[in-house]
């Protein structure tokens, strides 16, 4: 967490950030070469699964073998990298708004006057309204002790108690009765992106139940909704 032009910025730490640039690449050509070390062992053992792979691995001749694995092992790594990395939030805190940013996708805008809690739901950050809806929830590995300075910092009213609404969620099912007309399609399709991990998707959708007044929380896989306006 740092200060910058009378904003409080949490991010990723420095060293994190390196570690992960370094160690995965790292990993990942150790990975390489541990694949083509262990190849004609497996080969040898008739129990042991994959026996096809292994077996074309051990043929392929010295040095192709050590340098094409490590360099696949390379390429891996880097791919995990950006992925890490384009997942990363950074939170920057000031007295009028609070943004919210990743590196791969557009940058969200909250104004301080639209908040009325601040607070974390597992690893969710959560902006909330007065009338209960939520302007931003983001998951990250950001330090709550972090935020919670930063928001307090700057005046935000942050609730160590997490969500004041938490009781009024209800588990969906399709087809459930009581919800605004579209809910039920959007929330069926929300669930199909989050089987297939399809986080864009999944956001795309959460953004259009939000325009329908549903507020949505993922636990363990399922989704549990309330109306944005409890009262």
């Amino acid at each position: 967490m740092v200060m910058w032009d009378g904003a409080t910025v949490v991010a990723v730490p420095v060293w994190e950030r390196v570690l992960i640039a370094l160690g995965f690449p790292a990993l990942g050509m150790a990975a390489g070469w541990g694949l083509i070390a262990v190849a004609d062992r497996v080969v040898g053992l008739d129990w042991a699964p994959f026996q096809g792979p292994f077996r074309l691995i051990a043929k392929i001749p010295e040095p192709w073998a050590t340098l094409g694995a490590v360099a696949l092992g390379l390429v891996a790594g880097v791919l995990l990298v950006l992925t890490a990395i384009g997942e990363r939030l950074t939170v920057t805190v000031r007295h009028d708004a609070a943004l919210l940013a990743r590196p791969d996708t557009a940058a969200r805008t909250v104004a301080r006057r639209d908040v009325a809690a601040v607070f974390t739901d597992g690893k969710a950050l959560v902006l909330q309204g007065a009338d209960g809806a939520e302007h931003a929830r983001e998951v990250s590995d950001l330090r709550q002790a972090d935020l919670r300075a930063a928001f307090t910092a700057h005046g935000y009213p942050w609730r160590a108690d997490g969500d004041p609404y938490a009781d009024r969620f209800r588990l969906w099912v399709p087809d459930l009765a009581g919800l605004p007309e579209g809910a039920n399609a959007l929330l069926a399709a929300r669930a199909k992106a989050l089987k297939k991990s399809d986080a864009a998707e999944s956001a795309v959708l959460l953004a259009e139940l939000h325009r329908l007044g549903v507020v949505v929380r993922v636990e363990k896989g399922r989704q549990y909704w309330r109306t944005a306006n409890p009262a």
